[in-house]
């Protein structure tokens, strides 16, 4: 999962398809043989949102059997063909078959929740019967896990799970010269808007289907920038919650001080309603009993005109506002927070990347420790790290093919979380982002939140070469466990730009409203277009 640290090799920080290492980059000629309707072909449910669909179908103008159709056509055309995105993984052979269950619900009277027969992906580290969960590694080709705690959450609500997303693979935790949106399973997944560009990770898959509209919205996950990063590349909206606040049983885990899963949608509205229907209590997950006051919280209440009036914004300004079209992008946004009526002060961290080093400690610690005890306990094919390294070599011209494992082999020479060295920096790590970094800035300026541009516009994939990561402004919120969301805010060159809403524990709700307002004002987000120049050999 993308995190920013530079010690950490850009690792992150640079943090059904094609099976082979060798589609990292397709030939122009494959390009041009792009059939060009399968990207003009007029989509009928393009940019829909949720409540729209529902509306539909609460008319009987829709019903999930033919949205559901409609959906797996479309990755047809321009995930397997086309363009060929390469961002779904693998696709629920039951789909057509749980949809039109759905609808016999339906028909009854008999609505399960406000997802009610909504096609959903999920990235591939999150269980979902019947389709495995690989993490994008061929070490878990075929392991069938049972469903997360949030895939049930979800299910109860009335969403369909359309299939799973590609990503990178092991979310990024495998080598500090890692290339975003690519597994030896799925191949490497493209960024929507200009194909020979990046869709940052590690929840790429998720991003790119949720932008190119191969389904109604996305669930990703979030150790340091995995949500918001290709969120932001790829033009919409990535909420990462607060850590406790939707439960990780269930999912592949790199570090459980700071995973988290989270909304990808096109819009705030619809994650604002995902993230209605997965928060929520589970006793396989300690750190969920942690959320104060209600066990159920409708965060679709919050969406309403007016939400930045009055508010107290931070802005945070540093080195990415040099990245190309960012500064001017930026001043147009807090021209919008201050027209809406925001109280807009230029702040920084006073901590900022001090918490580099103790992040390192804790993440590969816990990548170490909680990838024993998810295989294991789900017996898995590789039961620790050190299989994986092992399997790893053993297929290296699959797996190894385009860069190492660094960061797996750190990690398996870390020490148990007892550690002396493990304790002390999980405290520093959390104290410096959080009360001493986001909390201590909140405080001194009485601010509702801070706003920064999540990230630069997507880089170019260059073959044989890692990610030329141009940095990110929400690491902050990912050490402390803190919520962020981005938003689209502009694009450059055709490329998006997001701009990143953070606050400080459970401030999900003040979140969502600063964001609807800031969405609802600027409209800035714009579906792609699939553009196949430049495409590298």
């Amino acid at each position: 999962m993308r995190l920013s640290l530079t010690s950490l090799a850009l690792a992150i920080a640079l943090s059904g398809c094609s099976p082979s290492p060798s589609s990292l980059l397709a030939s122009t000629a494959h390009a041009a043989a792009a059939d060009k309707t399968d990207v003009s072909t007029p989509f009928p449910y393009a940019e829909a949102d949720i409540s729209e669909l529902q509306a539909q179908m609460a008319a009987g103008e829709l019903d999930s059997v033919t949205l559901t159709r409609a959906y797996l056509d479309r990755i047809a055309r321009l995930d397997r063909a086309g363009p060929r995105l390469n961002a779904v993984l693998e696709l629920n052979p039951d789909a057509l078959k749980e949809a039109a269950a759905l609808d016999a619900e339906r028909r009854r009277g008999q609505l399960r929740g406000p997802l009610h027969g909504i096609p959903l992906l999920l990235k591939d580290n999150i269980g979902a019967r019947p389709m495995g969960t690989s993490a994008g590694s061929l070490a878990l080709a075929g392991f069938r896990p049972d469903d997360a705690f949030l895939v049930t959450r979800l299910r109860a609500a009335g969403a369909l799970i359309l299939g799973k997303t590609n990503l990178s693979e092991w979310a990024n935790f495998r080598s500090s010269q890692s290339i975003s949106g690519w597994s030896a399973r799925g191949g490497q997944t493209r960024n929507p808007y200009r194909l020979s560009h990046s869709p940052c990770g590690s929840s790429s898959g998720s991003a790119v289907a949720v932008s190119a509209n191969l389904a109604a919205a996305a669930v990703g996950t979030e150790t340091d920038g995995s949500i918001v990063c290709p969120a932001a590349v790829n033009g919409i909206v990535g909420l990462k919650p607060t850590v406790g606040l939707v439960s990780r049983d269930g999912v592949v885990p790199i570090s459980f001080s700071q995973d988290t899963p989270g909304p990808m949608t096109r819009s705030v509205a619809d994650a604002a309603a995902l993230l209605t229907a997965m928060a929520g209590r589970d006793d396989a997950d300690p750190a969920t009993a942690t959320r104060p006051g209600q066990a159920v919280y409708d965060y679709t209440a919050r969406l309403k005109d007016g939400g930045l009036r009055g508010a107290r914004i931070g802005v945070l300004y540093g080195p990415l506002d040099q990245q190309p079209g960012v500064a001017p992008a930026l001043q147009h946004a807090v021209a919008v927070l201050r027209d809406a009526g925001a109280v807009v002060v230029p702040v920084r961290l006073p901590t900022q990347d001090q918490w580099e080093t103790a992040e390192r400690i804790v993440l590969l610690h816990e990548f170490k420790a909680g990838m024993a005890r998810y295989l294991s306990a789900r017996q898995a094919p590789v039961l620790d790290l050190d299989a994986i390294i092992a399997f790893n070599r053993a297929h290296a011209d699959k797996e190894l093919v385009l860069f190492g494992q660094d960061l797996m082999e750190s990690a398996a020479q870390a020490g148990a979380l007892g550690s002396p060295e493990y304790i002390a920096a999980r405290t520093e790590a959390r104290r410096l982002a959080g009360p001493e970094g986001i909390d201590a800035v909140l405080k001194a300026e009485r601010l509702d939140a801070l706003v920064a541009p999540t990230t630069g516009a997507a880089w170019p994939l260059r073959s044989g070469e890692a990610d030329a990561f141009p940095g990110g402004n929400y690491s902050a919120a990912a050490v402390a466990g803190y919520p962020s969301i981005s938003v689209p805010m502009a694009h450059v060159n055709g490329l998006p730009l997001g701009l990143l809403f953070m606050g400080t524990a459970w401030s999900e709700p003040r979140l969502i409203e600063l964001a609807y307002d800031y969405e609802q004002r600027t409209r800035a987000r714009k579906p792609p277009t699939f553009k196949t120049e430049a495409l590298l050999r």
